[in-house]
């Protein structure tokens, strides 16, 4: 017989980007957390750095939930995890509700989840009603309520309920006096905020409940699947020197668990700071992150560069992912149009660039199956180099990001997502990469 765990769960969509749903959803997580209840936070879709601030609202680790890239048994093993721990489950959506192939609200509806919409209500009053019926009714989901932000006033919040008719106005936000500094690829990073606690404190205490309705939400059935076997322990006895810090800090926290799973060892270092590639590593992994942002650190930081080349030099494998290439072309031209020297191990050179220049969800097929991941950059790479293999977009099927091999380096824009197929990433890391 299965078995199942009943938990509150709330998916916080909105119409589209900018609406305030990390906001809410970290005031809310910091709120729930501060009155003594278990809080999990999940992201919707391809995702690293709203992860690390719903981390630190939460007091627990963010993982991600896509019916494509992380696929649904895979989302079904991590929430019942987080059931098995939890008061309450709260997961924030993608763009707006209905956006993106499969959007939030498809993975509201396979798995049963209601959401709670939030509305930028500072430039509307009654619309809000209109709004917010139309989410619900144009897929359908189950709609649990909504949480209004920016909200001027008593009266204001007065208009927004009424306009809801059936569906209960479960919180307000007034406007924020500030916000989470964004750039580029979104917020900045969570240790860049000095008194980050106290904002997200301060947000917390601003997020005015209704508690009546707070305390009729229902529970969420969540199954609880039979344990999965194990993957084979392909880097047993591997040990995986990872680069972590500011340049280095998009790595997908399942990620690490399946290179762990998978027998490896870890060892963590920075490039910043100049520590080289740790003794005794059989492969190294070059995360995404913000190089461009510490070019000229990472231009003077000798220790590292020599040691990623002597690392290279003798045919260790090396996987680098988006800002990871980055590191390591020639140069890197900053949003300035500096141009800085980088590790110089993928010929060609980095540009910065003022429009996006990829973005969304794409897989690499492999021996072992296709390897499923996303992309999301603003510079370009120029080089001579001819790809090994490009990427596939979803749903399209278009081409997508392309995979260089310079010697036992493996680069590319595209993050993988490790758990999606745990042996074509064990594979990046032997000495024979797919």
């Amino acid at each position: 017989m299965a078995r199942h765990i009943d938990v509150p769960v709330l998916l916080v969509a909105a119409v589209s980007s900018g609406q305030g749903k990390t906001t809410v959803t970290a005031a809310l997580a910091r709120k729930l957390a501060r009155r003594g209840q278990r809080v999990r936070v999940f992201k919707c879709g391809p995702d690293f750095i709203d992860p690390m601030l719903l981390e630190r609202a939460s007091g627990a680790p963010v993982k991600s939930l896509d019916l494509w890239m992380v696929g649904a048994e895979h989302c079904r093993s991590q929430l019942a995890r987080a059931a098995q721990e939890a008061d309450v489950i709260l997961i924030e959506g993608v763009m707006g509700l209905y956006d993106g192939t499969p959007s939030s609200a498809d993975l509201a509806r396979a798995f049963g989840f209601p959401v709670m919409a939030v509305i930028d209500a500072s430039a509307m009053a009654q619309t809000a009603g209109a709004l917010v019926h139309g989410l619900r009714d144009y897929g359908p989901v189950e709609m649990a309520g909504v949480i209004a932000n920016r909200v001027a006033s008593p009266t204001h919040a007065a208009m927004v309920a009424a306009s809801l008719r059936d569906i209960p106005l479960f919180a307000t936000m007034p406007r924020q006096s500030r916000s989470m500094p964004e750039r580029h690829l979104g917020l900045v990073l969570p240790g860049e905020v000095n008194d980050l606690d106290a904002m997200l404190d301060e947000l917390a205490e601003q997020l005015a409940f209704d508690e009546a309705a707070w305390s009729s939400l229902r529970g969420t059935r969540i199954e609880v699947p039979p344990a999965a076997p194990a993957p084979a322990a392909a880097l047993r006895g591997k040990t995986i020197a990872i680069a972590r810090d500011a340049a280095f800090a998009f790595l997908y926290p399942a990620n690490l668990e399946t290179l762990r799973e998978l027998g490896a060892t870890l060892q963590f270092f920075s490039p910043l700071a100049d520590e080289p590639v740790p003794d005794g590593a059989d492969a190294v992994y070059l995360p995404g992150g913000y190089p461009e942002l510490h070019a000229q650190t990472l231009a003077r930081a000798e220790r590292w560069r020599a040691s990623i080349r002597a690392a290279h030099a003798a045919d260790l494998p090396i996987v680098a992912e988006c800002g990871g290439m980055m590191a390591l072309a020639d140069t890197l031209t900053d949003q300035k149009g500096e141009s800085w020297a980088m590790a110089g191990l993928l010929p060609g050179r980095i540009v910065m660039q003022a429009r996006l220049a990829g973005l969304g969800s794409q897989g690499l097929a492999t021996p072992h199956g296709t390897l499923r991941g996303h992309t999301f950059h603003y510079s370009r790479l120029e080089t001579a180099l001819a790809p090994a293999a490009h990427t596939v977009k979803h749903p399209s099927g278009a081409a997508g990001e392309a995979l260089y091999r310079a010697g036992s380096l493996t680069a590319s824009y595209f993050h993988a997502y490790f758990p999606s197929n745990p042996a074509a990433a064990a594979a990046l890391f032997l000495p024979a990469a797919v």
